[in-house]
Formats: structure tokens, C-alpha cells, sequence
């Protein structure tokens, strides 16, 4: 790709949502209230595994105020088709099952019925007076219990027995898997050989916003449908085939997004909504709790996974297998598959095998987070490839350098990779202050200690269809409509892109997002395409709009639009046209739209390839107590491969951001059980996110190396950063105590618990 001259793109200026933002004008997804509204609220099972019996709603119709009572079985049977774009992971029938329970419930806090009422108190009150008879029945609350031969089988027709799985366990719903060369002679090859098991607990991503949505359902059947969400067309998708009604007859009005990292991809009380809406004959708000967050909406999977590596004296990998199980909780869908793609993905291995799981048992239905499945199946690679460098008595990066993919080298999972920044980022790495800074370890004899980790990773990265339209207003300013909610800077690099097409400046492009009966069909926002994807539309629609002005420039000047150009905001005379000619500014052509043809409007539709992968690596160092086992980032560095950073701020806000997460995952985060399958910590107290005071000021650093499937080389960089902490913590933790940690978090108990076990084997 020829280095392109940017004016605009590269740039940092203010975000075009910032003021709505900080002044509190930003409508979010609970603001919203319309005339003659109900509240609704939903009755949520007790039990982690039962059979409904019976439920008797009977006393809470009675109730004064209440407008609507709703059961599973006042929705429709739902078969087992695939839900349309999701590639066969998710069925109608999971999805609808896991909104409202029918027959069973298969988690503590699954929906099993809903109220409407005149106000919250009085639905909430109500949720009390519904009867429900239930037959308990044995959780599976692990995986080892999960694969167990006399395991409680969740589903009786899971996918994954079509899909040749016919020996494997009752509750295994589907497995990905590849290889390439002999694995035995691999090994067989080897001179050092490391082989160890890695475990990981669910976590929740952890969105400060609720889910919240307003349902209004007209007298002609027409749904208006104000949601907080990452994916306005897929949330039309869902409610539609859940509820059996066409796609066409539900409009999606998307809010401002307090958070989703993926958490906010798929539907929950939405469809509940709209049926206790049509009901009712009034609109219904529902909001839920933060207890219900956590308890009933999807976390990503904990995970055991099986490393294998085999290398030469020189550190030359040869042979590496990963076989993983992933919770998918109570129905089909775990992030299994994209775990596998990242498992092996940053490392050039001639004989490998990678196997991933996916399993149900009696937790939430896992949803997306952040580079879904990527984290955990990294932790297990990168701290195998921490010990191996150990082994070797080489340096980590070192090592990491002798095995990175490079250009032209073929994926593990298939693709040949173009450019990619892998090499750079170690490099950036190694030649950054931190690595070269003194580390004081601490002497055995004192109880803080600090060490040093590294590890690199990657994301692939996604494209999918997109949408958008820009708008030529009569001053000469533009105006980029997009079906994509802004969840990580999306509204300014947009802009930004469509100013650098246009040749104006980005404060005179305005950023919106539309919805779904404004806008042309848009995937979600997440896979970190918005930027790529739908930042190629909004670029093809701005040189749409070039078009038509160029056009409108040769009317006004009498000559073919072959012979007119456009340069830096302004159409231009091009060889051959007239000499007197002079630039006509956008401006001056906006003026006479209603003279030259009306108004000017450029509109663009795509199915964009992959992104190209983001490669990073990380620097991370930690301190722990070895009196307490508590511990904390005291130093973190990221580099990260952007392609193009097009507002660098943003993107280096998405890597501390992901940096943030991850070591937060890394050292505190999971979600805890009790034997009956109750989770014992859903709130904020008691589950540990990190705080501003615990953390680090985290260094970005934006390596860039252009993807050519992208006119300005853009690729997608919200999802890498998250997916190496988690090993760099570890690593860092192995470096301070001398002790492999092959369990996350690294919560104080769980620290202390490996010291003492360390000291009495004598390590």
C-alpha cells in the first residue's frame, strides 16, 4: 500500500458526543419514559435446575394496577432453526428458552414469568403472588461434573451429536477443531517438551449501564422498540423470531450505551416487553437490577484447558497442541470457536492440534466479551511459552521473536496473514524503558515481591455488513448516519474519515446513529469492525457524494464530469476542461443544490472481508504480598498494531481500557457458587472490579503497519488489548514468587493457597 497523506485521519480532536456527555443531556437506556407507561418486572426461579410443575398466576392478575401477567406459555413453540446471521450458534428455540423458561429452568435467576403494573412497586409485589411448583432436580454446576458419563444431560438433541459428536458426553454441544502436520513426530523431534493444564471462572463484563428498554406496540401490531444495545438490527432479529412476528414490523430505536463489551449483543427482557406491551395496550418500561445483571444475563465462560509445547535447544517451537472446554452455561453457544482461532495464532508451529469444547451446564447462557474465548486460551499458551523461556534460559521476548508469524505465513486455522505487526510490537516492547527499567524482586526473606511479565496475542478481527449515508447540508457541512451505536469512539472516526473524503473539517461532520427504519441494514457493533467496516461505507459514501458534486460542478461549468476533480474540499478542473474555470469549494456547491438537481445524499452498503488480525504484546509489572497474598499492577505497558490509528486518543483508550479489564480478570474477577448453583457475589461489592486506585497509569503505545484491505489501512483494535493481561499478570506473579499460578484470579486466598503449597513441595 502506497503511504497515503492524511489531513484529518491521525488527528485527536474533541468527541462530537462529549458535551451531551458530560453536561448529562446523553439519553441512556433507563431516561427514557413515555405517556401512559407501565413498569415491568420479571419472576426469576430459585433454583439452578428444576422442572416447572405448575404456575398459578392467578392472584397477581388480581392485583390493582396490574395490566399484564405473562408465562412461557403465553409465547409461541419455538423450533430449532438456526437464528438467522449467527452461523448455526444459536437456535430460535435457546433463545427464546433462555428469554422466558417453559418446561425447566436451567439456571438461578432464569426468567419464568412477567408483570406489568401501573408502577414498580406494585409489579414487584405482584411477581410475589405467582405461584410456581417446582420439581428440583441435580445441577451441573462444573465442567468435570459436566463431562462426568452419569451427568444430569441438560439437552436431549444438542447440536453438537449432529455434528458427529455422537460418543462424546451428554451436555458437549459442539467442538472445533484443526491441525496441521504430525503432531507425534512433533513431539517426537522435541528435546524439551512442557506440558501443563490452565483453569479459568466466568466473569461478567461488567457495563456500569443496565439493560433497559421501552416497548410500544400499535393498534395496527407496528412495535417501536427504545433499547440499550450494541446491535439495533440484531435485537429486531431476535425479538421477531422469538415472538414469531416479521422483522419488518419492529422499528429499533437504540440509546446511548453505558458499556456492553459484547454483553449487550443479544436480547433478554426485550421480547418480554413487547408482549406484555401488546397485552396491556400501553407501553411497558423494564430496567433490571444489578443483581439481575449478573445473575441472568451472560458473563463469558470459565474454562480448562491442556497445553502441550515442544521445542528445540534453540527455542524453535516444533510441535504444540491446546485442548479446551469452554462453559457455554444452560444452552449451546460458548466462545469456543474463536478461542481456538487464538490459541496458537501469534506463533509460526509445523505440527499442531488445537480441540475446544463447547459444554452446557446450570449457569447463564454465556455471551460475548471482549475478544470472546481469546484471553483464556492465551493464558494457557503464553504462560507454558513464560516457563518454556525459562527452561531455555532465554529472553521472553527472544523467544516470542524466533516463533512469530510474519507475513506470509499460513494462520493456524487457515488464512496466509498479509501485513502484520507482531514482530513490531516485541520489538516496540524490548526497546521500550520499561523493559530496560531495574525490577527490585525482593529478597525470599521479605514478604513483597515484585516481578516482571510478558506475553503477545492477537485478535482476528471481523468485517460483516454495513450501512451508511452522508448527508450534504446547504452550508456546505456533512452529516454520516450509521446503524451502529457508538460504544468505543466510532462517532469520531467516522467522522474523520468522511472529513478526509470530503476535504472538510471534521467539526463540520456530524456523526449519527440511526435506526433500524433510517438506515440500511448494519451488523452489531462488536468483532471490532465498526471502524473498518463501517468506516469503509461511510468512505464509499462520501465518495458518493464527490460523485454527484463533481457532477454538479461540470452542469455549472458546461463540461463532462470526467473533466472535473476534486481536491481538498473543492471541485477543480481537470486537462482539457476549461481554462477559466475556477475550484468550487463545498460550499458554494451546497448553496446550489436546489439550482443543480436537489439535495445531494451518498449512500453506500457493503459485506466487508475480515478485518486483517491486531497483534499486541504486553509488559506488565506486579507486586504481591506474600504475607497476605494481596497483590496489585504496579507498572503495565501495551502495544498494540492499529494498521491505522485514526483518532489515536480513542485507540489508546481502547487499549488501556482492555489493559483494565484484563487485570482485573488476571487478579480478582470471577463469579461464585454455592453448591445449589447460587451465585454468592452479584453486585459490585462483592464481585472485585478494579477501581481507578487500582491501577497503574497504563502506557499505550500505537504501532502501526497498514492493512491492505482497508483504504486508509485501518484495522480493528477494541478486542486485542484484553486478550493478553491475563497472561502477563500471570507471568509477572511467576517472575515475583517462583510459583506457576494455573488459575485465575489470583485472588489473595488463591495466592496464598499456592505459596503454602509451593513451600511444603519444597519449589
Amino acid at each position: 500500500m502506497s503511504e497515503r497523506k492524511f489531513r484529518y485521519v491521525g488527528t485527536r480532536p474533541i468527541r462530537h458526543d462529549g458535551v451531551d456527555k458530560v453536561t448529562g443531556r446523553a439519553l441512556y437506556g433507563a431516561d427514557f419514559s413515555l405517556p401512559g407507561m407501565l413498569h415491568g418486572a420479571v419472576l426469576r426461579s430459585p433454583h439452578a435446575h428444576a422442572r416447572i410443575v405448575s404456575i398459578d398466576t392467578r392472584r397477581a392478575e388480581e392485583m390493582e394496577g396490574v395490566e399484564a401477567v405473562l408465562t412461557g406459555a403465553d409465547l409461541p413453540e419455538l423450533d430449532a432453526r438456526s437464528m438467522p446471521g449467527t452461523d448455526g450458534r444459536i437456535s430460535v428455540r435457546d433463545l427464546g428458552h433462555n428469554c422466558i423458561a417453559r418446561d425447566r429452568v436451567l439456571y438461578h435467576g432464569h426468567a419464568v414469568a412477567a408483570v406489568a403494573a401501573t408502577r414498580l412497586e406494585i409489579a414487584r409485589e405482584a411477581l410475589g403472588r405467582i405461584d410456581v411448583v417446582y420439581e428440583r432436580l441435580e445441577p451441573v454446576l462444573s465442567l468435570e461434573r459436566a463431562l462426568e458419563p452419569d451427568a444430569p444431560v441438560l439437552h436431549e438433541h444438542l447440536p453438537g451429536r449432529a455434528r458427529g459428536l455422537q460418543d462424546a458426553p451428554g451436555n458437549v454441544a459442539g467442538r472445533v477443531a484443526f491441525k496441521q502436520g504430525d503432531l507425534e513426530q512433533g513431539f517426537a523431534e522435541a528435546e524439551v517438551v512442557l506440558e501443563r493444564e490452565f483453569s479459568t471462572e466466568m466473569v461478567h463484563q461488567g457495563y456500569i449501564e443496565p439493560h433497559a428498554c421501552v416497548a410500544r406496540v400499535g393498534e395496527d401490531g407496528q412495535v417501536v422498540l427504545w433499547l440499550t444495545t450494541q446491535g439495533p438490527f440484531i435485537a429486531r432479529t431476535y425479538c421477531a423470531n422469538v415472538l414469531g412476528i416479521e422483522p419488518g414490523r419492529i422499528k429499533v430505536i437504540p440509546s446511548e450505551i453505558g458499556g456492553g463489551f459484547g454483553g449487550k449483543t443479544t436480547v433478554y427482557q426485550e421480547p418480554l416487553a413487547i408482549e406484555l406491551a401488546r397485552r396491556a395496550g400501553r407501553p411497558v418500561k423494564m430496567v433490571m437490577s444489578r443483581e439481575e445483571v449478573f445473575r441472568a444475563t451472560g458473563p463469558t465462560s470459565g474454562t480448562r484447558i491442556q497445553v502441550k509445547l515442544g521445542a528445540r535447544r534453540d527455542g524453535r517451537l516444533v510441535a504444540a497442541s491446546s485442548r479446551m472446554y469452554y462453559e457455554a452455561g444452560a444452552y449451546p453457544g460458548s466462545p469456543a470457536g474463536p478461542g481456538a482461532l487464538a490459541a496458537l495464532g501469534s506463533y509460526r508451529i509445523p505440527n499442531f492440534q488445537v480441540e475446544a469444547f463447547d459444554v452446557v451446564l446450570n449457569k447463564p447462557k454465556v455471551n460475548a466479551y471482549r475478544a470472546p474465548g481469546a484471553p483464556m486460551s492465551t493464558f494457557a499458551t503464553e504462560s507454558l511459552m513464560d516457563d518454556l523461556a525459562r527452561e531455555l534460559e532465554l529472553d521472553p521476548i527472544e523467544l516470542r521473536l524466533k516463533n512469530a508469524s510474519r507475513e506470509g505465513d499460513r494462520a493456524p486455522y487457515g488464512p496466509t496473514y498479509g501485513p502484520i505487526g507482531l514482530v513490531d510490537a516485541l520489538e516496540a516492547v524490548r526497546a521500550h524503558p520499561h523493559y530496560r527499567a531495574p525490577l527490585e524482586h525482593g529478597s525470599p526473606d521479605e514478604p513483597l515481591r515484585r516481578g516482571r511479565g510478558v506475553a503477545a496475542g492477537f485478535w482476528f478481527n471481523a468485517g460483516m455488513q454495513s450501512s451508511a449515508d452522508v448527508s450534504l447540508h446547504a452550508d456546505g457541512s456533512a452529516v454520516v448516519s450509521t446503524g451502529n451505536p457508538d460504544i468505543g469512539g466510532s462517532r469520531a472516526s467516522l467522522a474523520l474519515m468522511v472529513a478526509e473524503e470530503l476535504g472538510i473539517p471534521v467539526e463540520r461532520v456530524r456523526p449519527t446513529v440511526s435506526d433500524t427504519d433510517s438506515v440500511g441494514y448494519t451488523d452489531g457493533t462488536g468483532g471490532s469492525r465498526v471502524t473498518f467496516a463501517t468506516g469503509l461505507a461511510a468512505i464509499r459514501a462520501a465518495q458518493d457524494v464527490i460523485g454527484q458534486l463533481r457532477e454538479r460542478a461540470a452542469r455549472i461549468w458546461g463540461v463532462e464530469p470526467d473533466a472535473v476533480g476534486w481536491e481538498e474540499g473543492s471541485a477543480v478542473p481537470l486537462d482539457g476542461a476549461k481554462a477559466d474555470c475556477e475550484p468550487l469549494p463545498i460550499a458554494e456547491l451546497a448553496r446550489q443544490m436546489a439550482a443543480t438537481g436537489g439535495p445531494v445524499v451518498g449512500r453506500a452498503s457493503l459485506s466487508a472481508p475480515a478485518a486483517g488480525p491486531s497483534f499486541t504484546a504486553h509488559l506488565c509489572d506486579l507486586e504481591v504480598d506474600c504475607d497476605t497474598g494481596r497483590s496489585r499492577v504496579v507498572r503495565y505497558t501495551a502495544v498494540q498494531d492499529a494498521g491505522r490509528a485514526v483518532h489515536p486518543a480513542y485507540v489508546e483508550g481502547q487499549i488501556q481500557g482492555g489493559a483494565a479489564q484484563g487485570i482485573g480478570w488476571a487478579l480478582n474477577e470471577e463469579y461464585v457458587y454455592d453448591p445449589s448453583g447460587e451465585m454468592a457475589n452479584p453486585g459490585f461489592l462483592d464481585y472485585r472490579m478494579p477501581v481507578a486506585s487500582d491501577l497503574p497509569m497504563i502506557d499505550a503505545v500505537i504501532v502501526e503497519v497498514p492493512n491492505p484491505t482497508h483504504p486508509y489501512g485501518v484495522r480493528g483494535v477494541g478486542e486485542t488489548p484484553i486478550v493478553v493481561p491475563l497472561a502477563a499478570v500471570a507471568n509477572a506473579m511467576r517472575d515475583a514468587t517462583g510459583v506457576r499460578f494455573d488459575s485465575l484470579p489470583l485472588s489473595p486466598p488463591r495466592v496464598l493457597e499456592g505459596l503454602e503449597r509451593s513451600a511444603g513441595e519444597g519449589v
